[in-house]
């Protein structure tokens, strides 16, 4: 039997899809940590930060998909992998496999790595133990489950897709599209390696594989099925060009970032039930910090 769980706030049940505990910058629907089990083995894909880790693993064991076996991480930015450590400490008396991209061995052993753009998200946990490093085409058996690592960069360098052919669904972490509803979305253009030739590389390859598939799972947030997912494989270019090319004119108007969250509100939000005026600064001043990064927008004093 095949699992697929997202840990969010809410606690409801739907089909096969749990919603667990779990709450960033006070929004709801925010982070999903997904777990697969089939025949009795489970996989944990991403972890979240360090200090959500007691409330997941209690949420794991109340619902009967504890322990875990195997652990993978779908990139290195610090909100799905800043816990590792912490989990694999609580988990000491297991045999836990960690899987990440070979590109991401480095950042999980030096988080530093990871932080330009990010600089107040808290304490780095380095990871120095054994991990398994995954490349494109690479096969991993859940018990009889075979589940395919495709690389998708362009968010970062590091970034890698699951595929679930038997379930017709891929796992993509932060690759292509955040939706926290069906009206509030924000795009993988974050610090401090994110590359948009990469990115668009990342748009064409899942283009292709749209005829295999019927459901896609995004870090942010959950799993979107059907039309829904045609909808987010027909848009994720379109908007991704859309918030770039509005962020660098709206920055350039005013770099204040009150002023560009109040665009962005209206110009790509405003009918979202989920909006929440202080997770989107953080987010979209992300988003500028990525522009920065690559030199897509200079730096501009704030006029008082």
């Amino acid at each position: 039997m095949i699992y697929l769980v997202f840990i969010n706030l809410e606690g409801k049940f739907d089909n096969n899809y749990y919603l667990l505990d779990g709450m960033t910058m006070g929004t709801q629907k925010y982070l999903s940590i997904y777990i697969i089990e089939h025949n009795g083995m489970r996989l944990m894909i991403d972890v979240g930060e360090s200090f959500k880790i007691r409330k997941i693993l209690k949420k794991l064991k109340d619902m009967g998909l504890y322990p875990i076996h195997k652990i993978l991480l779908t990139h290195s930015h610090w909100d799905h992998a800043q816990g590792l450590s912490k989990i694999i400490s609580s988990m000491k008396d297991l045999d836990i496999e960690i899987l990440a991209s070979e590109n991401a061995i480095e950042n999980l052993k030096h988080p530093e790595n990871m932080i330009k753009g990010f600089e107040n998200m808290g304490d780095l946990y380095p990871f120095d133990e054994e991990i398994t490093p995954l490349k494109e085409g690479d096969i991993i058996d859940i018990n009889g489950l075979e589940l395919e690592i495709v690389n998708l960069f362009g968010h970062t360098k590091d970034s890698i897709g699951i595929i679930d052919k038997i379930n017709k669904n891929i796992f993509v972490g932060d690759a292509i599209l955040e939706r926290l509803d069906q009206n509030a979305f924000f795009v993988p253009l974050m610090p401090p390696d994110f590359h948009e030739e990469e990115l668009l590389k990342t748009f064409n390859k899942l283009r292709n594989m749209k005829d295999e598939l019927n459901s896609i799972s995004l870090s942010h947030f959950g799993v979107w099925k059907d039309n829904h997912f045609e909808q987010i494989l027909d848009e994720m270019e379109s908007l991704y060009f859309k918030v770039k090319n509005s962020l660098i004119e709206w920055y350039i108007e005013d770099p204040s970032i009150d002023s560009i969250v109040n665009k962005y509100f209206r110009n790509f939000t405003p009918n979202s039930k989920i909006w929440n005026e202080k997770a989107f600064v953080f987010i979209i001043d992300m988003m500028l910090n990525g522009l920065k990064i690559c030199g897509l927008i200079k730096e501009q004093p704030i006029s008082h």
